[in-house]
């Protein structure tokens, strides 16, 4: 994995770590049946979802990079039949 790769899923572990914080002082102070307890839940879900895709998705290769980047390049064009 690359340093990127991992810089990013070590931020969206801190930022899952954050909302489960969050979540765990709002049901303290709302009680945990409130509706802003389950919504800081639900948010602690979402970022999981993420992070679950994140890491399903493969990186793309160097041509793909390029093409993002340069997509009117002839290496980039696609011919519709």
């Amino acid at each position: 994995m690359s340093n990127i790769q991992e810089t990013v899923k070590d931020d969206i572990q801190e930022k899952i770590h954050e909302e489960v914080e969050q979540a765990r002082a709002t049901c303290d102070i709302t009680g945990s049946t409130s509706p802003e307890c389950a919504a800081a839940w639900d948010a602690v879900e979402e970022m999981q979802a993420e992070a679950s895709h994140k890491r399903q998705s493969k990186p793309k290769n160097s041509l793909e990079q390029y093409c993002d980047d340069n997509p009117d390049a002839i290496e980039c064009r696609v011919y519709d039949d």
